[in-house]
């Protein structure tokens, strides 16, 4: 379980296909401290396990279901990531309950704002949408974030200045990719509640909910 607050910045150092899974080595230096092989980091957004680790990096693999679902597969040496590691019990939740469980992909359509308020707009290539409401949250590339308007096929996010200096959206433009995952307490509720009553989300939005 993850927050949605990146820690760190690090770089893919090297991508090894072994058939329908990658080991990929990431260079990072703060989010190392205390980590130990078996742990989970969440890079740019999927949770992905440390298999080996240095003073300087660390690898994680991924595979094929991950690699189907996520930016994983297109990423190469040099490529930025978001780092985060796992949540401990005691922490404080300054996001959003985060799994690292990726829905899918999105593509950046529009980036628009001023220095000090940057809003992109996010073209989901699945759909999701039923779980994207206005002023909820949502994770873009493992960054939790809420969402500042909601329409059929895109959505909207306020990226503060802090924010873009401290993650991979510094460098975001209008065609790129990002992995997506929205809230899980949006999918519970729908499970629950159309089991008990045939209920959606859907639904339960024209009802006013």
């Amino acid at each position: 379980m993850f927050t949605g607050l990146i820690e760190e910045v690090g770089t893919i150092e090297s991508v090894s296909r072994h058939g329908r899974m990658f080991d990929i080595t990431i260079g990072a230096s703060y989010i190392l401290d205390g980590i130990k092989i078996g742990d989970s980091i969440a890079v740019s957004g999927p949770c992905l396990t440390v298999i080996a680790l240095d003073d300087s990096s660390f690898t994680v693999q991924a595979v094929e279901e991950t690699l189907r679902r996520t930016t994983l597969e297109k990423m190469k040496k040099g490529t930025p990531v978001n780092l985060e590691r796992s949540l401990r019990l005691g922490d404080r939740l300054g996001g959003h309950l985060v799994q690292g469980h990726v829905d899918g992909t999105g593509k950046i359509v529009a980036r628009k704002g001023t220095p000090g308020n940057v809003v992109l707009g996010i073209a989901p290539e699945t759909d999701p949408s039923r779980y994207i409401v206005e002023k909820g949250s949502i994770a873009v590339d493992g960054i939790s974030l809420t969402v500042a308007y909601a329409k059929k096929s895109e959505f909207g996010v306020s990226v503060i200045p802090h924010t873009l200096e401290m993650t991979t959206l510094k460098q975001a433009r209008v065609g790129d990719t990002v992995n997506l995952e929205t809230d899980v307490i949006a999918k519970y509720v729908e499970k629950l509640l159309g089991k008990a009553d045939g209920l959606t989300m859907d639904r339960l939005r024209d009802m006013g909910f």
